[in-house]
């Protein structure tokens, strides 16, 4: 299956979704190129940046569920490159 950069971007305003977030980026880790968290603690928020390698639909697969998450939002940003050529990017 072809594989995909993109970056999912999270807005966490529920405390008690961290954990299950978590254990569902943790299912997902073999995809995961880089995780980068901020803490807004001046609006109680968190923002999260995920960066990952995937098929298309393992990425729409893990967005989906953090964005069923109580007090989740998800955005996804798909790279325009064909990075399965031979030679990556020009």
């Amino acid at each position: 299956m072809e594989s995909r950069i993109a970056l999912i971007g999270i807005i966490v305003d529920d405390d008690a979704s961290i954990e299950k977030m978590n254990l569902i980026l943790h299912q997902f880790a073999q995809y995961i190129i880089g995780r980068m968290g901020v803490p807004y603690t001046k609006k109680n928020i968190a923002i999260i940046s995920i960066a990952l390698d995937a098929p298309g639909d393992v990425i729409s697969s893990l967005s989906g569920k953090l964005g069923m998450l109580p007090g989740v939002s998800t955005k996804t940003v798909y790279s325009k490159m064909d990075y399965n050529e031979a030679g990556g990017s020009s």
